[in-house]
């Protein structure tokens, strides 16, 4: 069984991250989800879902409640003791869905200051395959000055950009376009969206 770490960090997109939980467990794949604080209030915000309990146990309970897994693993970010804290805890990769520019920049530096970000170091110093997908636009020049610094260490940068080839006819078949994308950067197979046949669809 593959074991993936998926981070949930502060920025709009929250929606992204949570269907990319949903078809990683599709897959049978064991998933350590981290969610920060501020993603759980915009989860709230932008998908109705409420994640929020009174202490970790409550909390995972409803996680595990609405991905309908039992398997599914959830770990405060301020919990620096996790399992995927250390490098000798061994995953297939993380992946920070959405990234926010702040854990952009705490995991390009180093900083490791919560546990997401030392997740991050520990996935790039151990050479395991790491998948960002910042959420911000336009963007400065610190923020392409941090993506190109963790590119050149063997980063994946995967902004949530939907493509429009495939015709899609709402927001769910955007969304599954951006997942299966990312699910595509970790070698996963998937069938979320119509690949490109060099065909244009006509009508």
């Amino acid at each position: 069984m593959k074991s993936f770490i998926v981070a949930i960090s502060g920025a709009s997109g929250s929606i992204y991250g949570i269907k990319l939980v949903k078809e990683l467990i599709r897959t049978e794949a064991a998933v350590h989800l981290c969610i920060s604080d501020q993603a759980v209030s915009i989860i709230r915000a932008e998908t109705g879902i409420d994640l929020s309990g009174i202490n970790l146990l409550e909390t995972e309970d409803k996680i595990r409640k609405h991905f309908k897994s039992e398997t599914i693993r959830y770990y405060s970010n301020g919990n620096l003791a996790a399992p995927i804290s250390s490098g000798s805890y061994k995953t297939d990769g993380m992946f920070v869905v959405p990234c926010s520019m702040k854990t952009l920049a705490g995991i390009a530096n180093g900083y490791a200051s919560n546990l997401i970000e030392r997740a991050a170091d520990v996935v790039m110093k151990e050479g395991r395959s790491l998948i960002i997908s910042p959420r911000e636009m336009p963007f400065n020049t610190i923020h392409l000055e941090n993506m190109l610094k963790l590119s050149k260490m063997g980063v994946t940068i995967a902004p949530p950009i939907p493509a429009f080839y495939q015709r899609p006819e709402n927001v769910e078949h955007i969304i599954e376009f951006v997942t299966g994308k990312l699910l595509d950067s970790a070698g996963i197979e998937n069938s979320l969206f119509k690949r490109w046949d060099g065909v244009m669809n006509q009508d």
